[in-house]
C-alpha cells in the first residue's frame, strides 16, 4: 500500500529552502508519494494571470520535484478541475467558465466551473500539459470535491435534464481522463461527490483513483457530515467496478485552529489506516489543509507521528506516538515532554466557528455566562509556556494558544464588567464608585496590551521560521485588529469615565442591547444559523450568523446536544429581526433574549421555555440542497410589557 503524504501551498506558500529540507525526513519515515494542491501557487506557463503574487516560479516547483524524486518520493500534482476553482474564475480571461450566472446571462464573480462550457476543456488541457513533467508518480489529481452547485449553467441544466446528474458528471470525468491518458497519466479525483451521487460510480473509467476523506475517528466507515454524518462505505461499489480505492486522514488543523488537536488527529489516521488495509485499499494519503493560522514543523510531527503506523506497529497508544512524531522531527529535545505539552492543548481546543467568531468581534458575551471556564483555561495554557526543553515552534505556538486564552477571558470578563456597571448604575450607585469601576477596567485593558504584544512576537516567530518574512500573516492582520478593538475599547472606558451615562452606550465588548439566541446542535451537518435586521428601506441585513460545525470528533455524530449561545451587539431595544438556518440541517431554538444587562425582553411569538426547530432534517442521499437564510425565517417581534427601557 502506498503511503503519501500531501502540501496545501494554494492556502500557504512555504519557503522552498523548508519545504526542500523536508524531504528527506518523509521518504526515511517511509512516506513514497507527495501530493502538491497547487491552484495559483504556482505561475503556469500556458496560463499567464493565474498565479498569486506569492506564486513559487515553474523553476521552483521543478526544484521541488527533482529534490522529492532524488530521494525516492514520486509527485502528484492536485489541479482542480470543478469546485474550488475560483483561482480560474478570478481572472477576467477565464471568468466567463463559472456555472454561476446572473439574470442576464453574464457570469458571477465567484463559484465554480462549468463542466459543458466551450473553453472548459481548453483551460483542463493547458493544466494538464504544464504539470505533467511534474507527474513523477505518474498521476495527476483533478480534485471534484465539494462541486455542490452542477447545473446552475444552462449548458450544465440542459445536459442533466435529459441524461442525468450520474452521466453529466461522469462524462465529465471521462473528458478528463481522456486528456490525462494522452499524456501517460493516470487521473485521480477526490471521492466525497460519489456519496451524493453513487449512480455515477458505474459510469467512470476503471482506471481512475477515487480518494476517499474523512477527518475523524470512525469504527467501521467514514462519515458524510451533509447527511447527518451518516455512515458511507465507498469502498465496496468503487473496487466493485475496479477502481483503486484510497484512503485520506489529515493531520493539520481545521481553518482558524493555531495547534492541531492531535489527539484526534491520530485516531482518524488510525481508523483510516485499519479501513485501508482492511479493504485492501491501493494507497493511505495523510492531507494537510489551511496550516497558515499555525506552525508547519507542527503537521509534520503529526506526520512523523503516523508513520509510526508502519514503523512501531505495536505502539498505539497516542502518547507514545506522538513522542515518536517529535522525535523524529526535533531529536534533540525531550520528545515525551513535548508530546505531553501537546496532548495537554487538547483539553481546551481552538476549534469551531463557536470560538473563531472572537477573531471578527467582541461584543459576543451572553449576559449570564460565568467566566471559570475561560479563567481555568488561561491557568493551564500559563503552565504549559514554562516547560522547558520542548521544540521552539511548539513554543511559540503555546504562547500564542496564551494569548487566545487570555482574550478570551479578558473579553469575557469585560463584558460581565459592563453588564454589572449597568446594574450598579440602575440601582443608582455613586458617581465615584461608578469611576472605581471603569478605572479597574482601564487597568485591566492595559494588562491585556501587555499579553498582546507577547501574543504578536509569538505569531511572528511562528510565521518567520518556514515563511516570507515580508508577508503579514493572518495570526498577526486578526492581532492588529485586536488591537484596533483594544483601542476602541479603553477610548469608551474614558468616555463613560468622564460620563458614567455613557455606560449604557454600544462599545465593541457589549451594545447597547444584547441579542442571545440559543441554539442547540441535535442532529450535526452543515447548519448556518442567521440572525437579520430589517433596514429602513425594508430589506434585511445580516447582522450576525454563525455555522454550527465544531470540527470535533465528539459532535461528528448523527446525534448531539451542542449548545452554544449566538450573540450580538445591538444599538435598539425595537429592532426589527428575523432568525433563519441556511445550509444544510436543523437546529433547535430554546431561548430568545434582548436585554441590557438589566431590562430582557423576549419576542412576543415565542414563549419563554418553548423550543422550536428551524431548517430541515439534512438529507440521506442526493446532492443536498444548499438552503439559503431567508428560506422559512422566523420574524421577531419584541414584548416590552408596559415598560420603559433603561436609559
Amino acid at each position: 500500500m502506498i503511503r503519501a503524504f500531501q502540501w496545501d501551498l494554494a492556502r500557504q506558500v512555504e519557503r522552498l529552502d523548508w519545504l526542500l529540507a523536508q524531504l528527506p525526513r518523509y521518504s526515511k519515515w517511509g512516506y513514497n508519494e507527495l501530493y502538491l494542491h497547487l491552484e495559483d501557487a504556482v505561475d503556469y506557463p500556458s496560463l499567464p494571470g493565474v498565479a498569486r503574487a506569492d506564486a513559487y516560479s515553474w523553476r521552483d516547483l521543478k526544484r521541488l520535484v527533482a529534490a522529492a524524486e532524488r530521494v525516492g518520493i514520486g509527485v502528484v500534482p492536485i489541479v482542480n478541475l470543478l469546485g474550488h476553482t475560483q483561482y480560474l474564475i478570478k481572472t477576467p480571461e477565464w471568468r466567463d467558465l463559472n456555472e454561476f450566472r446572473r439574470p442576464d446571462g453574464s457570469p458571477e464573480d465567484k463559484g465554480q466551473i462549468c463542466p459543458l462550457h466551450p473553453r472548459t476543456m481548453q483551460v483542463a488541457e493547458r493544466l494538464i500539459v504544464d504539470v505533467a513533467p511534474l507527474c513523477t508518480a505518474g498521476k495527476i489529481h483533478v480534485g471534484l470535491d465539494e462541486s455542490f452547485h452542477l447545473g446552475r449553467h444552462p449548458l450544465s441544466r440542459a445536459e442533466i435534464a435529459e441524461v442525468g446528474l450520474a452521466t453529466h458528471f461522469a462524462r465529465y470525468v471521462e473528458r478528463l481522463h481522456g486528456l490525462a491518458s494522452k499524456h501517460g497519466l493516470r487521473l485521480g479525483m477526490w471521492a466525497d461527490m460519489l456519496a451524493f451521487i453513487p449512480d455515477a460510480i458505474p459510469l467512470l473509467p476503471r482506471d481512475i483513483i477515487a480518494y476517499d476523506w474523512y477527518y475523524h475517528a470512525f469504527r467501521r466507515h467514514p462519515r458524510v457530515e451533509l447527511f447527518n454524518f451518516a455512515e458511507c462505505d465507498l469502498a465496496t461499489p468503487l473496487l466493485a467496478h475496479g477502481i483503486e480505492y484510497w484512503g485520506c486522514a489529515m493531520s493539520s488543523g481545521f481553518r482558524h485552529e493555531p495547534l492541531p488537536i492531535f489527539g484526534e488527529r491520530l485516531a482518524n489516521a488510525q481508523s483510516w489506516w485499519r479501513r485501508c488495509r482492511r479493504v485492501g485499499a491501493g494507497g493511505f494519503l495523510v492531507t494537510s489543509w489551511e496550516q497558515d493560522r499555525l506552525a508547519p514543523e507542527l503537521v509534520g510531527v503529526v506526520d512523523a507521528a503516523i508513520a509510526t503506523l508502519w514503523l512501531n506497529p505495536d505502539v498505539t497508544d497516542h502518547p507514545t506516538m506522538l513522542a515518536h512524531g517529535f522525535a523524529r522531527v526535533f531529536p534533540r529535545h525531550d520528545a515525551r515532554q513535548a508530546a505531553r505539552a501537546a496532548l495537554a492543548c487538547d483539553a481546551y481546543p481552538f476549534a469551531g466557528y463557536s470560538r473563531w467568531e472572537v477573531n471578527q468581534r467582541w461584543d459576543l458575551t451572553p449576559t449570564d455566562e460565568g467566566s471559570t471556564p475561560w479563567d481555568r483555561e488561561v491557568r493551564m495554557h500559563r503552565r504549559l509556556t514554562r516547560r522547558q526543553h520542548i521544540p521552539v515552534p511548539l513554543a511559540h505556538s503555546l504562547q500564542f494558544r496564551l494569548y487566545l486564552a487570555e482574550r478570551d477571558a479578558f473579553v469575557r470578563r469585560s463584558a460581565r464588567a459592563v453588564f454589572a456597571l449597568r446594574r450598579r448604575l440602575s440601582r443608582g450607585v455613586s458617581t465615584e464608585e461608578a469611576k472605581a469601576s471603569l478605572r479597574q477596567l482601564l487597568e485591566a485593558a492595559a494588562a491585556f496590551a501587555d499579553a498582546w504584544r507577547h501574543g504578536r512576537t509569538a505569531a511572528r516567530r511562528m510565521w518567520r521560521r518556514t515563511r516570507d518574512v515580508s508577508i503579514l500573516s493572518p495570526n498577526e492582520r486578526m492581532l492588529l485588529e485586536d488591537h484596533a478593538r483594544l483601542t476602541s475599547w479603553r477610548s469608551w472606558l474614558r468616555k463613560c469615565l468622564r460620563n458614567p451615562a455613557a455606560a449604557w452606550t454600544r462599545s465593541v465588548m457589549a451594545g447597547a442591547w444584547q441579542l442571545q439566541v440559543v441554539v442547540v446542535n441535535h442532529a450535526p451537518a452543515a447548519q448556518r444559523v442567521v440572525i437579520e435586521q430589517r433596514e429602513p428601506d425594508g430589506s434585511w441585513r445580516e447582522i450576525a450568523s454563525r455555522h454550527t460545525i465544531e470540527f470535533r470528533t465528539q459532535a461528528a455524530r448523527p446525534r448531539a446536544n451542542v449548545r452554544r449561545s449566538l450573540v450580538v451587539g445591538l444599538d435598539s431595544p425595537n429592532p426589527t429581526l428575523r432568525l433563519s438556518v441556511a445550509g444544510v440541517g436543523d437546529v433547535i431554538i430554546t431561548r430568545i433574549e434582548l436585554t441590557n444587562g438589566v431590562q430582557t425582553l423576549r419576542p412576543m411569538n415565542w414563549g419563554s421555555r418553548e423550543r422550536r426547530m428551524l431548517g430541515n432534517p439534512a438529507p440521506r442521499s442526493g446532492v443536498p440542497k444548499i438552503v439559503q437564510p431567508s428560506a422559512a425565517a422566523i420574524e421577531l417581534t419584541w414584548n416590552h410589557g408596559g415598560g420603559q427601557p433603561a436609559a
